[in-house]
């Protein structure tokens, strides 16, 4: 059975109200029986013989208990008097009644139903552990009432028995209010808790729909604020996803349809005779082909990257040396692009732990970024210096620069600054991204900034193996 938060709560904190209440009927309970005296006294039903007598008379007069005054508060006071009066006409010499007898009697009728006087009802009886010890009045051979005495076990808490047989319409009442406050108290912590874990439960279940969108208005200082927080952080990030998403398939198909559209059409021209199958005709079709080879090569690596499947041969491996043989590899890259390319001086700490050859194709990327987009005449210029315990490798181009507010976006899979580094060029946005995955998985990390000769700066930064 399925069983509500708000009513988890609400009778959480009724029974911790009601444990309490309990634990102070047990102290009562300790105070008037635990500690009962074992003296022996004289019994006071014992001494009211005088009382029952009278009793007995007057309905013998009346034939039954209609002389006894009609409201309850009359008769409750009416069988004190009674005692009084028959005090006043006991015998000289003879033992008084406890002071407070008169506010621990009662009178029954044969039937066990209030007459008169003071009668601890049931609840008290158990609360407090009062014994009701009861005489019988008897007239003409037939028991017409009872005369009950309310007892405690010990005599020094007589007092405190007659307080609570007189006040215990208050106390009850007292008792009816305390448990509404505690139903009422308990009610509103409930709606308290309630309110939000149902935000937390709609929105939850509106995510699961699919409605990244969802956002929470919780404002609290408490968990379940912190809760809320989270969810709306997460939910953000499961929306940026979705975008992300569908943006990558639309890239993808993108670029996926530019070379078979090329290859597609060349076919075609095969085909119905409008081309021949020349040499150049061959290679271009070729370069389509080596084109989607590439792309479906990085979309597979960056795959099994976000799976965690790549494998890494790290050992301990000189970093500037393995750049300095990519960027010789570059020489006539270099040459052909027009550009003017230097390397940097010998840093004074090189060694780090990594797969050499994912390295390699890291610094092959960026260098094979700088050559695509730096325009002919330009300067690429390579550098390596130790900050702390890692290298920084740096990577700078000239012209054309990467707007400010865009290099941080750079890495981000199929991303392209349009403006002058596109694809016609050739890039597709993914080597960056690959790259980016690579370093990371060595602890690194690939930072993009401005560079001092005006294009964008690249700086590969590797922990040093200790």
């Amino acid at each position: 059975m399925r069983v509500s938060i708000g009513k988890r709560l609400f009778f959480a904190v009724l029974l911790s109200i009601m444990a309490v209440a309990g634990i102070g009927v047990e102290l009562v309970r300790w105070k008037l029986s635990d500690h009962a005296s074992q003296a022996a006294v004289s019994s006071d039903m014992d001494r009211l013989g005088g009382l029952v007598d009278a009793l007995s008379t007057q309905y013998r007069q009346h034939h039954d208990w209609s002389f006894l005054p009609a409201s309850s508060d009359q008769r409750k006071r009416w069988l004190r008097d009674e005692l009084a009066r028959v005090q006043l006409a006991q015998k000289p010499g003879a033992p008084p009644l406890s002071s407070n007898l008169a506010y621990r009697i009662g009178l029954l009728d044969d039937n066990g139903h209030y007459l008169a006087g003071a009668i601890a009802n049931r609840i008290m009886v158990v609360v407090a552990s009062i014994d009701r010890v009861q005489r019988p009045i008897v007239v003409d051979g037939k028991v017409v009432g009872y005369l009950v005495v309310a007892k405690s076990q010990n005599s020094d808490d007589e007092l405190a028995i007659a307080f609570l047989i007189e006040q215990q319409r208050n106390l009850a009442i007292l008792a009816a209010i305390g448990v509404l406050l505690s139903v009422l108290a308990a009610g509103l912590l409930a709606a308290h808790f309630r309110k939000p874990v149902k935000q937390l439960v709609d929105g939850a279940r509106r995510l699961g729909q699919g409605q990244f969108a969802t956002r929470l208005s919780i404002r609290r200082s408490d968990e379940l604020g912190e809760l809320a927080d989270t969810f709306n952080q997460v939910a953000a990030r499961l929306d940026d996803t979705e975008r992300w998403r569908q943006q990558w398939v639309a890239d993808t198909s993108h670029e996926l349809r530019t070379p078979l559209s090329v290859l597609r059409a060349q076919m075609e021209a095969l085909q119905d005779g409008i081309r021949t199958a020349t040499p150049d005709t061959i290679a271009l079709m070729l370069r389509q082909v080596q084109s989607l080879t590439k792309l479906v090569d990085e979309l597979y690596e960056l795959a099994r990257a976000d799976l965690g499947q790549r494998q890494y041969d790290k050992a301990s491996t000189d970093a500037w040396l393995l750049v300095q043989d990519v960027f010789a590899g570059f020489a006539e890259k270099f040459r052909v692009a027009g550009l003017v390319a230097s390397i940097g001086t010998l840093p004074s700490r090189t060694v780090v732990l990594g797969d050499a050859e994912r390295l390699r194709q890291v610094v092959g990327n960026l260098l094979e970024n700088s050559v695509r987009y730096t325009d002919a005449g330009g300067r690429i210029m390579v550098s390596g210096v130790v900050v702390g315990h890692e290298l920084h490798i740096a990577i700078d181009d000239s012209t054309p620069a990467v707007p400010v507010d865009l290099l941080d976006r750079l890495g981000e899979r199929f991303f392209r600054v349009e403006s002058s580094r596109n694809r016609q060029l050739g890039g597709t946005g993914l080597g960056l991204a690959l790259s980016r995955h690579i370093i990371e998985a060595h602890d690194g990390r690939l930072v993009f900034a401005e560079s001092p000769l005006g294009g964008l700066r690249a700086i590969l930064v590797l922990p040093l193996e200790s």
